[in-house]
């Protein structure tokens, strides 16, 4: 695991895992938020990356410059304090309650300014990765206790209040309950005995050679003591993080080769400008000097040095300024240094002396209505100061009270951060100045930075609202002009801002004339020619390297990407056309080989399907041959068996017609036997009458005249009833059509029969021959020829009456075809009657609504005019319920005639229809019972009509 403390576990974490997870500590302790900057460094820093001979990092080192003390006790809206405070106050609550912290608006040091949180930014969480980030640097877990301790004890130090003391004059004391509970908590913290602590801050001990001598201070002094208290601690805090990181990551003696990069504050323009910002701009214009040194004063060494024609390049030097800054004796931080000296000296007698040095200065401006403010004018633009803290915060020593109460703290780290010092080291430390000593750091750096080749990186801030997606050109303006930037573009573009040497030359422009790389030329000839050839001018060639005016590298670049790109697009072209080539004759040996594979599949499955279809007709055949052979079976079978029975019922036929006939013979032959044994005993009945009375054959021929009228009068009764029963039954037949033909059919057999059997009695010759021939065989002398004569005539007018009577039935007949056609004609007129009739009401009732309707708007229009003229005379209103009045004095009834068969119906049969408004709900049902009793008044004139 990392970060357990010793070196020899750290030797195991590469440097470069050290060295970036410390800037999160550094970020923690150095870093704040600004008007600008979010995540501001307040401090310089150079990072020194060492090398060993095969190129890995083997080292690394950081040494910090000018950390901005006076933040931890003054802060002004909306800047806020260094991180690790407000981390602190976002710690867990068991490490809150350990540290007795709570809000950060409790603490004095914090609530100067109401920013408290960052945008986007979680303390808590940034909290634990600084803890993470700690354990990973090597600093133990006990160090980071006593470390979160001292930040605890210093915010605890900004809340305790002095106030002067009623007991003596000049001395203060404790203000409240509340400061000396943080005087406590500090003391605690610490590890110190809140004795000393609050002597330490509100005493002070003069050492003369002749006694000792212990002042109070007053409340004020007593702030300032405090105010200093803090500022110490934090500073020596930090300046034993950067030592630790130091030891932790580890130096190379024997590294020959390394990278600085410089992480320093840049130009700073504020409404009010301390010695921080004094000191900030200061190490600005040492390192524009040095930007300035290798830019333009090494530029034009280069060209005396290449012995090329060139015009001197003008440039604004900054060492005037420096001059005025740094020169000893007469720049102004050796006139700090000189009022830091006297305890008399104040910011106004400092001011003073500054318009008094430098009041023919041209760098120096003395404002007009400020008495202690003095402007510098820098290169990057003019700046006022206020040297109202000037004195004190360039005074860097340490209060013995201070350094004896912390150095006998029984926390190891606190007096590890306070060593005893000796009595020589105490005298000599007494006073250090801020301002030379970082001159001195500056002076290191410069050194430093010249035994290296510098690369410039100018960082630049898009907008002040520290937002995306915001570019302010005004504020980007004037940082590339702070930073130099614009006046390095300037001179660069003025002089021959594109260097190569030769070689370098020809093998970047070379592809431009490859003949002339082809030829023995020197490398300035070869040069030479390319850039003649190319037609560029204003060039210069020295001893070594070949200077180019601005915009001529541009040029050669295009021409040279114009080139590659020519050469690419035919090389690609080849290439392409290769690998086309040969991919196309792997696809067509590939298709090829598929096709191949697929039409063989292809023909498998075409052969499989002829195969299958040949195996389905065959199946097919052999299926339904033994259907149609089955069913030929099952249709044989049923013929065989439909023959036999039509056999067997013609045969039956065949017996019973044989059998008729024979039936028929056998009687025929029986008749004649009988009739001839009638006749023979008529015959000898007459011949025994004639023979036994001849008196009484007169009276004979009368009974028998009698019995022949009775008969005939008989068969003419019974034709008259059968001729009243058609006559009947042809009136009737518009009534019942079935009735008519069971009744014809019922009756036609019985006249046949009647007809044929006398037909058959009177007309067949074989039978009056036969009775003629028995009559004469028997008969008599006597007058039985006159009989059968009489006989014979009688039956002749029976045929004839029979004949008229079958005339007049077939007569009959006829007249009731013609009455059933013409009864049918009557039928299909009466149904277009009755829908004609059912039409004309449809449209008498649509009607009758239309006028109901016109009559109502008419009543309407009547009764609105009646009312607007008196002397019309109203007009009834019809009342809609009173439909059964008189149909004569009403608008809504009107009557029509009904349509009918006949003139009688015409005359009895009326159509009356009511107004729809007066009928609603039953006038509909009126309507359909008149037209029921029409249309059944109609039918029953047509069927007297055809009876």
């Amino acid at each position: 695991m990392f970060g357990c403390g010793s070196s020899q576990d750290i030797l195991f974490i590469p440097a470069c895992l050290l060295l970036t997870k410390s800037n999160p500590v550094l970020e923690a302790f150095g870093n704040a938020k600004t008007v600008r900057n979010d995540n501001s460094s307040r401090f310089g820093k150079f990072v020194e990356i060492q090398f060993d001979k095969y190129g890995r990092i083997s080292g690394a080192a950081i040494r910090t410059y000018l950390l901005e003390k006076s933040r931890v006790c003054q802060i002004s809206d909306p800047e806020r304090n260094y991180h690790c405070f407000y981390l602190l106050c976002a710690s867990p609550p068991e490490e809150k309650e350990k540290y007795k912290l709570g809000d950060p608006r409790s603490f004095h040091y914090l609530n100067q300014s109401s920013c408290y949180e960052l945008a986007g930014v979680n303390a808590a969480q940034e909290y634990l990765s600084t803890k993470r980030a700690m354990d990973i640097v090597g600093i133990s877990q006990e160090e980071q206790d006593a470390i979160f301790r001292v930040i605890a004890a210093i915010l605890h130090l900004g809340n305790i209040k002095f106030e002067k003391s009623e007991e003596e004059t000049d001395s203060s004391v404790l203000a409240d309950k509340d400061s000396k509970f943080h005087l406590e908590t500090t003391a605690e913290l610490l590890m110190c005995d809140s004795n000393a602590v609050e002597v330490a801050l509100c005493k002070r001990v003069m050492i003369t050679p002749e006694e000792i001598i212990e002042r109070s201070l007053d409340p004020v002094a007593a702030t300032v003591s405090r105010d200093g208290l803090a500022k110490t601690l934090y500073s020596r805090l930090f300046d034993w993080l950067v030592q630790k990181i130091n030891l932790s990551i580890g130096q190379d003696s024997n590294s020959k080769c390394l990278i600085g990069v410089l992480d320093i504050y840049g130009f700073e323009s504020f409404q009010t400008n301390s010695f921080e910002q004094f000191c900030i701009n200061f190490t600005n214009e040492k390192l524009q000097q040095h930007f300035n040194q290798h830019v333009f004063k090494m530029e034009q060494e280069e060209y005396t040095k290449e012995a090329i024609d060139w015009s001197y390049l003008e440039f604004v030097d900054n060492q005037d300024v420096l001059d005025l800054i740094e020169k000893k004796p007469g720049g102004i931080i050796a006139l700090l240094d000189e009022a830091c000296m006297f305890p008399k000296s104040t910011h106004e007698t400092f001011s003073t002396k500054l318009y008094q040095t430098f009041k023919d200065h041209k760098r120096f401006i003395k404002p007009k209505l400020a008495r202690s403010d003095f402007t510098v004018v820098h290169y990057a633009g003019v700046v006022q100061y206020q040297s109202e803290h000037f004195i004190d915060k360039n005074k860097d020593y340490v209060v013995p009270e201070h350094q004896v109460m912390l150095s006998t703290s029984k926390c190891s780290f606190v007096s590890g951060l306070f060593p005893p010092l000796s009595e020589e080291t105490a005298k000599s430390a007494k006073f250090s100045s801020i301002g030379s000593r970082f001159k001195l750091q500056l002076q290191h750096l410069m050194e430093a930075l010249n035994l290296t080749e510098p690369h410039y990186i100018r960082c630049v801030k898009p907008n002040t609202l520290l937002k995306p997606g915001i570019f302010e050109n005004m504020n980007v303006m004037h940082q590339l002009r702070s930073g130099g930037v614009l006046e390095a573009v300037r001179i660069k573009c003025a002089g021959f801002p594109t260097h190569r040497t030769f070689h370098e030359f020809l093998t970047r422009v070379g592809i431009l004339a490859p003949e002339i790389l082809r030829g023995n030329f020197e490398e300035k000839e070869s040069c030479k020619m390319i850039l003649e050839k190319i037609g560029l001018t204003g060039y210069q060639i020295g001893q070594t390297k070949l200077f180019l005016r601005a915009g001529h590298m541009a040029e050669l670049d295009a021409r040279r990407a114009y080139m590659l790109s020519n050469s690419a697009t035919i090389i690609q072209k080849h290439t392409r056309t290769h690998f086309s080539q040969k991919r196309y004759t792997t696809l067509r040996k590939s298709s090829l080989f598929l096709q191949s594979i697929c039409r063989g599949e292809l023909a498998r499955r075409q052969y499989y399907h002829m195969k299958r279809k040949a195996a389905a007709i065959k199946i097919q055949a052999y299926t339904r041959g033994r259907i149609a052979r089955k069913c030929y079976s099952e249709m044989k079978t049923s013929v065989v068996v439909l023959q036999s029975g039509f056999q067997a019922m013609a045969a039956r036929r065949a017996r019973d017609k044989f059998r008729h006939i024979r039936q028929t013979r056998s009687s025929t032959i029986i008749q004649s036997y009988w009739r001839r044994h009638k006749a023979l005993v008529d015959y000898q009945n007459l011949k025994k009458a004639s023979i036994i009375s001849q008196s009484v054959n007169h009276s004979n021929d009368e009974q028998e005249q009698k019995v022949m009228e009775i008969s005939v009068e008989n068969e003419s009764t019974a034709m008259e009833e059968s001729s009243n029963s058609l006559r009947e039954e042809s009136s009737s037949s518009f009534q019942d059509n079935e009735r008519i033909e069971a009744i014809k059919d019922f009756s036609s057999p019985i006249i046949d029969a009647e007809r044929n059997e006398a037909i058959r009695d009177c007309s067949s010759p074989h039978r009056d021959t036969e009775s003629n021939e028995n009559i004469r065989d028997f008969s008599s002398p006597l007058g039985d020829t006159e009989k059968i004569e009489a006989l014979s005539a009688e039956i002749k007018t029976l045929k004839f009456m029979l004949q008229e009577e079958k005339q007049k039935t077939d007569e009959y007949e006829r007249k009731y075809v013609e009455a059933q056609g013409s009864s049918e004609e009557l039928r299909k007129k009466l149904t277009e009657t009755e829908k004609r009739v059912y039409q004309l009401q449809d449209s008498l009732n649509r009607m009758i609504s239309s006028m109901s309707s016109q009559v109502a708007e008419l009543k309407t229009i009547l009764s609105t005019s009646s009312r607007l003229s008196s002397t019309f005379r109203p007009i009834a209103r019809v009342d809609v319920a009173s439909s059964n009045s008189d149909s004569s004095s009403t608008d809504s009834d009107f009557t029509f005639p009904a349509p009918v068969a006949n003139s009688e119906a015409l005359s009895s049969t009326q159509l009356v229809v009511q107004d729809v408004t007066a009928a609603e709900g039953s006038g509909s049902g009126s309507e359909k019972e008149a037209s029921g009793e029409t249309t059944k008044k109609v039918r029953e004139k047509d069927e007297g009509c055809i009876g």
